[in-house]
């Protein structure tokens, strides 16, 4: 399994608009085939990060290279959101456990 995360610094005062982004954005997620869970993570009013689990490495990639990753990624978020690009970091899966 494989977990890839964007870390998102904001401007202040932008939480609300950046989280309704989200909730209202096509995501193109449903149906392609290894995609297991997508959250959106709030450290305080300026630190976001999206969390999404992957069966593998390779499902991850070749949602990549999808159209439907062209399309998700094509709407930008608006200027004075963000402060700064967001932080890809992708994490490997060793060891799992459930409540």
């Amino acid at each position: 399994m494989l977990i890839a995360m964007n870390r998102f610094t904001l401007q202040p005062g932008k939480a609300g608009e950046f989280e309704t982004r989200w909730r209202e954005r096509e995501s193109y997620l449903a149906g392609v085939p290894g995609f297991l869970r997508f959250r959106l993570l709030r450290l305080d009013e300026t630190h976001f990060s999206s969390y999404a689990e992957w069966a593998s490495p390779d499902a991850f990639q070749a949602w990549t290279e999808s159209e439907a990753f062209r399309k998700a990624h094509s709407h930008r978020m608006p200027p004075g959101i963000l402060d700064g690009h967001p932080h890809l970091e992708c994490w490997d899966v060793v060891m799992e456990m459930e409540g």
